[in-house]
């Protein structure tokens, strides 16, 4: 039997061998030692903790930190004008804490050589501060066994290190971060604790694996739109992918190209609060859509967490009230502003700030509706509505007093309400994720015409893939431009963070 170990146990603490900073010229190299890193100081702890109560030796309380890496430059020099990202602003030393590298590899190769271009100095990799939690030591899907913990009288906290709230914020991102004298700037929008934090949610809210995720996304209040997009999905894999390779479903459920069903047996049990579906390509350039459900809350949150993997777009494909008289059901809404009355966001983002239409994304949706309705130019006003979307918090907000909701309405030219679309808007303004809204009318209350039963139904047969195919359409568009030309400067503040 293991002997039970307490607290006048603990006398020192224990950490890897320290890792002397390293200077790169390739963005390759310097990824390979940053997963080096990681990997080394992971393990350290996952062993540390498997170690427990194994033998009679005094308890020794464990520390393994984040890897980091820094540039620093010592000239005002201008780089390209037209970029976004990739560059910092003035000369400095700035530094980001780095986590899941593997993960990341793409993305971190991509923007440490942006850096390395545009001034022309290489980055130096070592160790930070900051430690590693030991929640986020063992990675997805790890089963971790009791007994070790069982042998010990002293909270796990006194001999590893839990997550930091006080410091797992959205500062960097919000713009309100100030670093103290003599600290480096941050050089990216959000710190390895904030992403791993966001990576453990993710696989809770939708039942997928951050590994899954693609860079386009969709967002969709509606099943319906859902099971017309894993229908399509299963036909690309059926006949050879089309250039996808992977379908996944929640539960983390694969269907490779050229199979007609998943590569292992399925029993879909109960789905989570929003889940997540993707069609996958390579470099994480295919699409994920997430069922986010009914109102701004779910749409803040999921948001707050798929930003982390800075995906190159996102969308909101859903239904909406029509506020206009010329309107009929089944037209669309082509989002060009936002009137915020979620009120989730407002600490983050005040009201008073603008959203603006971002002119890449507003053409890709307008031309993909062009081109699966067939509506040229003018006649294109007889399905589809640019102008205000306005985003509520109360579902029923039919059952107020109509004078002040209504009046506000009129007053802001909004031409259609839902319950999503602002917050997913604001969060991709505040995370720098090129965003847009593609809404179809399926009623206005204003007018009286609420869907009936046997109404919805035939709506939604006729609508629903026509609708899908839009957004599908819209995000190749987009996946075809260059990244530097899709991450707008207009989501970029005046003191930014060199990585996108």
């Amino acid at each position: 039997m293991n002997k039970r170990i307490s607290s006048n146990s603990v006398l020192s603490t224990a950490t890897p061998e320290p890792f002397e900073p390293h200077l790169f010229e390739d963005p390759a190299e310097a990824v390979d030692c940053l997963e080096a890193i990681y990997e080394r100081n992971t393990r350290f702890l996952r062993e540390a903790f498997e170690g427990l109560g194994k033998s009679d030796a005094p308890l020794t309380r464990f520390r393994a930190c984040y890897p980091q890496v820094s540039i620093e430059t010592s000239s005002f020099g201008h780089v390209d004008s037209r970029l976004s990202f990739g560059y910092v602003s003035a000369p400095g030393v700035y530094t980001t804490t780095i986590t899941r590298p593997k993960l990341f590899r793409h993305y971190l190769k991509e923007q440490l050589g942006h850096l390395m271009r545009n001034h022309g100095v290489g980055v130096t990799v070592s160790e930070s501060s900051t430690p590693i939690p030991l929640h986020f030591a063992f990675g997805e899907g790890a089963h971790v066994e009791a007994s070790a913990a069982e042998t010990i009288d002293i909270p796990l906290r006194d001999l590893f290190d839990a997550p930091d709230l006080t410091t797992t914020d959205d500062e960097i991102a919000n713009g309100s971060y100030e670093p103290g004298p003599g600290e480096p700037s941050p050089l990216a929008p959000f710190t390895a604790q904030r992403i791993d934090y966001s990576l453990a949610r993710l696989s809770h809210y939708t039942a997928s694996s951050p590994t899954h995720f693609q860079n386009f996304v969709l967002f969709t209040n509606y099943q319906f739109y859902v099971d017309e997009f894993c229908a399509w999905a299963r036909k690309q894999m059926a006949e050879g992918g089309n250039g996808y390779t992977a379908f996944v479903e929640p539960g983390n459920i694969v269907t490779p190209a050229g199979a007609d069903r998943p590569d292992a047996d399925y029993t879909p049990g109960r789905l989570p609060q929003m889940p997540a579906y993707h069609l996958k390509k390579k470099g994480h350039g295919g699409i994920s859509m997430v069922n986010i459900g009914v109102g701004p809350s779910n749409a803040k949150t999921i948001t707050d967490h798929i930003a982390v993997l800075r995906p190159h777009v996102w969308l909101m494909l859903g239904h909406c009230a029509g506020l206009r008289n010329s309107q009929r059901l089944g037209d669309y809404v082509l989002a060009h502003a936002y009137m915020r009355e979620d009120h989730v966001l407002d600490d983050d983002l005040p009201v008073w700030i603008p959203l603006p239409a971002l002119a890449e994304v507003q053409v890709a949706l307008q031309d993909a509706v062009a081109e699966v309705t067939g509506y040229k130019g003018y006649d294109l006003k007889q399905i589809m509505r640019t102008g205000t979307v306005a985003t509520i918090d109360n579902r029923n907000w039919e059952l107020r007093d109509q004078r002040g909701p209504v009046k506000r309405l009129s007053q802001a030219r909004a031409i259609a309400l839902d319950m999503e679309s602002a917050t997913i808007a604001a969060n991709g303004f505040r995370f720098r994720v090129p965003y847009g809204t593609l809404l179809c009318v399926s009623d206005k209350p204003l007018h009286g015409e609420l869907k009936l039963p046997g109404m919805a139904s035939a709506f939604y047969r006729t609508q629903i893939s026509q609708h899908l195919k839009i957004g599908i359409l819209a995000l190749q568009k987009l996946a075809a431009m260059p990244p530097e030309k899709l991450h707008s400067r207009k989501l970029r503040s005046f003191y930014e963070t060199s990585f996108q």
